[in-house]
């Protein structure tokens, strides 16, 4: 090292990794080295007892320049550790901070038969929560004091002696996160569809999240005591969408119901003890409780109070637990009909008080009996959140798809949102016949409209691209995707599309110019010119609009028509450009058809360096 301890950092060197063949060395007695991800120089030396000159001097015979904070390879680890005479093991997550990325081996004689969790889903008109209420109250027996006094999202049915829980969520979206955040308690999907109004926009949203969750799937077809009922389309329609009637020899159940008049109930939760039965739910009873929060709420009389669904083992009052960030001892626990317990098996849906802080639906919760340990791991994890070490779900994108190469999982999924039907399917079409070096892509949903919030939690969960054809996102759905780092790629041309995902398959996606959006405007009235057109008077929205700029004329989130400006106005002077909050009036070169109510976006074509 020099005489100033100047550090070499070469950032083009340190990220390349050495080309070299691993030397056979014989470790002596039990030298391991443990390799965690993401370690720096400094950490690499602690591990193996040597120095930081000493591991310095041996990264540089490598060909690498690197400091003592700068991360280093695994294989560039392994060669140093070997050379040491250390053996390498990566490291088992043994950490209770993190026990919902931990997997416990329970004993195969400790596992005993669980209810089924079912989740009732659908479209917002077609008797969901009267099918859903038609369930809860043919269980309460008749003079039972209160009666179904309170709602706490989930509750269990008595069947044959056999319960059943179910889960009301408050959507198909809070579905969605809770499965984004890890949780996997849903083990059925009961997908109600009218009778009378067949599939709707959003009986398809929840097929594909029902979809999405790789859980079984049942059908019920409600308001079969209306006489305009025709089950035989619904079952036309849905066929469409990939799921079989049994009747027709899929594998998929259709119960004909009426939550109005509680008909076909029973065979309802018949077809889902079935179901339970052939799928055998089992969890272990003799261990300490985990689960997750299906709702969380901050009551005046009993502070932070939360449902709480038992994956495994028991919960008893008394336990701790901890909550993502949050703790607390329990209190209390209580169903929806205010009986109170003292213990919750698994699939056993209960609602608890005494936590310090309210938590949020989906967080995995996992009990403890020592109350210094659960304070801990809660202080713990709020530090690593204040220090931004919680690692979030990796995302898909097309630049950084490739990633591992040695994942088994290579699939690209993608959402599609179009303007109309037939460049969807033709998009659809194109992309699914990729198949590049094993990587194929995967369509997770392909809808007509707008893109939506809900296809942003959906990208979310599934770990997909959103790609937009024709469509523009509104700006809330811009700042949903981006706090949830899923990527919106827009299109307007097909050929370009198929060209993008298959460039970034092989790991060439290098776009020589990237468009930017530089600001949205609102129309509020339009003049008509002789000689000149249609004057559009606007108002600025989001960012700034500039004279030269390209724009997109967008209807209900639909582009109907791209140009460029043709002049822009503050009152009769003209102006460069105009930033949010300003009125504006404008041209649009060759197009004429603007109304009020349309959003003009605006934006530049950036030219971007290909190293």
């Amino acid at each position: 090292m020099p005489a100033n301890n100047k550090r070499y950092t070469n950032k083009k060197n340190v990220n390349k990794k050495p080309t070299f063949h691993k030397k056979e060395v014989k470790v002596v007695g039990e030298k391991i080295f443990i390799y965690k991800p993401d370690m720096n120089v400094a950490a690499v030396a602690e591990g193996l007892n040597i120095s930081n000159a000493a591991m310095i001097k041996r990264l540089m015979q490598l060909g690498l320049m690197a400091s003592i904070n700068q991360v280093i390879d695994r294989d560039t680890i392994e060669v140093i550790a070997l050379d040491e005479g250390y053996e390498v093991r990566d490291e088992v997550i043994t950490d209770v901070t993190r026990f919902d990325e931990m997997q416990i081996v329970d004993d195969p004689n400790d596992m005993v038969k669980r209810p089924p969790i079912v989740t009732v889903m659908g479209h917002v008109d077609h008797g969901k929560t009267t099918l859903l209420d038609a369930i809860r109250k043919s269980r309460v027996v008749e003079g039972e004091a209160g009666g179904i006094t309170q709602h706490i999202g989930a509750y269990q049915v008595i069947r044959n002696g056999e319960p059943i829980t179910f889960i009301d969520t408050p959507g198909h979206a809070a579905f969605t996160e809770m499965r984004a955040r890890g949780a996997k308690v849903t083990d059925i999907v009961v997908l109600v569809v009218a009778a009378d109004d067949g599939v709707m926009p959003q009986t398809i949203e929840a097929l594909d999240h029902a979809k999405a969750a790789k859980v079984p799937i049942i059908v019920a077809v409600n308001k079969m005591d209306k006489a305009s009922a025709n089950p035989e389309r619904v079952m036309n329609e849905l066929s469409e969408k990939g799921l079989i009637p049994e009747a027709w020899g899929g594998s998929t159940p259709f119960v004909n119901v009426s939550a109005l008049k509680k008909q076909g109930l029973e065979e309802l939760l018949d077809v889902i003890q079935l179901m339970s039965e052939i799928d055998e739910f089992k969890a272990n009873p003799k261990r300490l409780a985990k689960g997750t929060v299906i709702e969380a709420s901050l009551d005046k009389g009993r502070g932070a109070v939360a449902t709480l669904i038992v994956e495994t083992g028991t919960l008893r009052v008394g336990d701790y637990i901890v909550i993502g960030n949050t703790y607390g001892k329990i209190r209390t626990m209580q169903d929806d009909l205010k009986r109170r317990y003292q213990e919750a098996k698994p699939s056993q849906p209960i609602e608890i008080t005494g936590l310090n802080e309210v938590p949020q639906a989906g967080d995995i919760f996992m009990a403890f009996t020592d109350e210094k340990v659960t304070r801990q791991i809660a202080d713990e994890r709020q530090s690593r959140q204040r220090d931004g070490e919680l690692k979030s779900v990796k995302k898909a994108s097309l630049d950084n798809m490739l990633g591992d190469l040695e994942s088994s999982e290579k699939v690209l999924n993608i959402i599609i949102k179009g303007d109309v039907q037939g460049s969807i399917e033709a998009l659809k079409n194109l992309l699914e016949k990729i198949d590049i070096d094993g990587f194929h892509v995967n369509v997770v949903r392909s809808t007509v409209g707008a893109i939506t919030e809900s296809d942003v939690t959906l990208a979310n969960a599934s770990n997909a691209v959103v790609i937009g054809f024709n469509v523009r996102p509104a700006s809330s759905v811009k700042q949903a995707a981006d706090a949830q780092g899923v990527e919106i790629r827009l299109y307007s041309i097909i050929y370009r599309v198929a060209e993008d995902i298959e460039a970034a398959l092989k790991g060439m996606l290098q776009p020589t110019f990237e468009e930017i959006v530089t600001g949205q405007a609102e129309i509020r009235e339009t003049f008509k010119v002789s000689k000149i057109g249609t004057i559009a008077g606007g108002y600025v929205t989001d960012g700034v609009i500039k004279r030269d700029a390209l724009v997109r004329v967008l209807r209900d989130g639909i582009v109907v028509y791209e140009g460029k400006l043709q002049s822009l106005k503050r009152f009769k002077d003209d102006v460069k450009e105009v930033r949010t909050g300003f009125e504006c009036g404008f041209s649009i070169e060759n197009f004429n058809d603007i109304k009020i109510g349309d959003v003009v976006e605006a934006s530049q074509m950036k030219e971007v360096e290909v190293d």
